[in-house]
């Protein structure tokens, strides 16, 4: 039976769903529009939104410039002193509201994630389900977090594509559940219409919270820089981190700036291969594009043939594919390890990525082909890339330095134990950070010494959103660490002169002057 797009993922079907869920947030033709001051408003200057999937145009973003997005800062922190004084149970009892509704709008959110960023559903499902869960706890355990503090007043959120739910939504929910009013920035490179559903069903259950669409050029002095955001939440790459760093600590601002790094993966000493096999293959989940995927593995020479053994039938048996869809009479949809990346671009980045350490001597160890029974005849497929792996990058190549943010994986090979912690180190700090070792003992001393704030004895680690904190060492974090208490206290303010949990200048920080 010819394949098909499933029934249950078609666009049009989705646009209406979504369209008849919240009509007050979409304009003519179901085009999204901002959340500016409580009003769905302003269509601003439409910008394509194309889906990874396919190629497909989805709608357009509402792009706004600069002068509209202070408009939606000055209006989203008069919002604040009133959401400040109501009562706890009552910002409960409205984020729990909000709960209900993303649980119920939860099958159709998935789904539009399959077509907006290219998770397959699993995937797409688990980003929202974290969302909600992740929240729940956090009403269920406030009133002790919340324990004399107070809020900030206006949280900016700036977060990259990958996790709209699980780590945007989340935070912003969070957020208004301590009493800030939030503004959030959609991501430009996908999550347009979910967030657009989710803010519009937050906004029903009576949340303080905005939303606006815009290149990062135009809105960052509002969003970034405005005398009226108190705290500042960024998720992304370093440049841009950078930037934006330099204007938070200058004026000495919350934040909480959450930025890549080459987390990896060493193995020393090792004989357990059929567990770290395993751990590869989950490695793959979304395509790498995880803050906390490993990128990098260091390898102990002599295990190398052992290593490759357990490596290379993973990356051989993985499934790459169009998300979307059916072969069957159930239209059911494929079982990937992932669809697409974010986009075309973020392929040819690859690729060039790989042909330039290739040239400077890099071999290639594994290039992975498409499976074309995974896809329609003919449809776009240029968003899409196989496992790709390299032997022993050289130091001139950028892929050596730089965490790709896909499935292109870099294996060296060291002698030596300081060699296995220098090649672990290369990114000058990293959010997480693993080693394969059987003897405990060597393994946690080993472990000591590389510079990953998470890091993992025979297992990798995630970023994790509850009891356990979250940050990054070196370039990699900047400001308060997220996670449970810390999380609350990142975005509240404590008893005067309290310092924060975090990756700090030498300062106490309070909220920005007014």
């Amino acid at each position: 039976m010819a394949q098909t797009i499933a029934q249950q993922v078609r666009w049009p079907h989705l646009v209406s769903r979504m369209t008849s869920a919240t009509p007050e947030a979409f304009g003519d033709g179901g085009a999204p529009l901002n959340l500016i001051g409580g009003e769905w408003t302003l269509p601003g200057t439409p910008r394509p939104v194309t889906s990874p999937v396919d190629g497909s145009v989805l709608g357009a973003l509402p792009f706004i410039g600069a002068a509209d997005a202070t408009r939606a800062v000055q209006l989203a922190a008069a919002e604040g002193p009133a959401w400040a004084t109501t009562d706890l149970d009552e910002r409960r009892a409205c984020v729990s509201v909000a709960l209900e509704a993303l649980r119920a709008h939860r099958d159709l959110i998935a789904r539009i994630l399959i077509w907006e960023i290219g998770k397959p559903l699993a995937q797409a499902e688990v980003d929202v389900d974290r969302c909600i869960s992740g929240v729940e706890w956090y009403v269920d355990g406030m009133e002790e977090m919340m324990r004399g503090r107070q809020p900030l007043g206006l949280v900016s959120n700036i977060a990259s594509w990958n996790y709209p739910f699980s780590v945007l939504m989340h935070a912003v929910l969070v957020q208004a559940l301590t009493g800030n009013a939030v503004i959030a920035k959609t991501p430009t490179d996908g999550g347009l219409f979910s967030l657009t559903l989710g803010f519009a069903l937050a906004r029903r259950a009576g949340l303080p919270v905005s939303l606006v669409s815009g290149s990062g050029g135009e809105l960052s002095e509002a969003l970034v820089r405005s005398p009226e955001v108190d705290c500042l939440a960024f998720v992304g790459g370093r440049s841009s981190g950078r930037q934006v760093a330099a204007a938070v600590v200058d004026q000495r601002r919350r934040h909480m700036l959450e930025m890549e790094g080459v987390n990896a993966y060493g193995v020393w000493e090792f004989s357990d291969w059929a567990s770290l096999a395993d751990q590869i293959r989950k490695g793959f989940d979304y395509g790498k594009q995880r803050c906390t995927a490993y990128a990098r593995f260091v390898v102990q020479r002599r295990l190398l043939p052992q290593f490759l053994e357990a490596y290379l039938p993973v990356v051989r048996g993985l499934r790459v594919g169009n998300p979307t869809l059916t072969d069957g009479p159930g239209d059911q949809l494929p079982k990937l390890d992932f669809g697409p990346l974010i986009n075309a671009a973020q392929v040819q980045a690859l690729r060039e990525q790989a042909q330039r350490a290739m040239d400077a001597g890099a071999m290639p160890i594994y290039t992975g082909e498409l499976d074309r029974a995974r896809f329609l005849d003919g449809q776009d497929d240029s968003a899409y890339l196989a496992p790709m792996a390299l032997l022993a990058p050289p130091r001139s190549s950028d892929i050596y330095y730089k965490e790709p943010f896909g499935p292109l994986d870099t294996i060296v090979v060291v002698d030596r134990p300081d060699e296995l912690i220098a090649e672990m180190n290369v990114s000058n700090g990293a959010l997480v950070g693993s080693l394969a070792c059987d003897d405990p003992a060597v393994g946690n001393d080993l472990l000591a010494q590389v510079r990953a704030f998470k890091t993992g004895l025979n297992k990798v680690r995630s970023r994790g959103d509850r009891e356990e904190v979250f940050g990054g060492t070196g370039e990699s974090w900047k400001g308060a660490f997220v996670g449970g208490a810390y999380l609350v206290q990142g975005v509240t303010r404590g008893p005067e002169g309290e310092r924060l949990f975090g990756n700090f200048p030498d300062y106490t920080l309070q909220p920005a002057a007014r």
